[in-house]
């Protein structure tokens, strides 16, 4: 399970709440989290949307800013990903020579 900081969910919020358009499906997809994750966020601060019909005006798109946080956010997530698998790799090889090396002392 991943943490994120309260920063961070805050700012989910502010995001989902700033896009009538939006679901919450497309916000989580945007900043790279689990829908119901974001879902949660945002019955925690009471901040659900009333249900119904949407509002006539079609969504704004994501300003250039937002679209290159989202991007940026998702390739910061690739990278971890890569780091992690990279570094459990190491632990595997590394515990591998390990192994090897203290059987052929035996």
């Amino acid at each position: 399970m991943k943490h994120y900081p309260p920063e961070f969910k805050a700012d989910a919020v502010a995001l989902y709440r700033s896009r009538p358009g939006a679901t919450i499906r497309s916000v989580a997809a945007d900043l790279g989290v689990n829908p119901e994750t974001l879902r949660d966020w945002v019955r925690a601060a009471g901040a659900n949307r009333p249900r119904g019909r949407r509002a006539e005006t079609a969504a704004e798109p994501p300003t250039p800013l937002e679209a290159e946080n989202a991007a940026l956010r998702k390739k910061v997530r690739e990278l971890e990903e890569e780091r992690e698998i990279l570094r459990k790799a190491a632990k595997y090889f590394a515990g591998d020579c390990v192994l090897n090396t203290k059987e052929s002392w035996l």
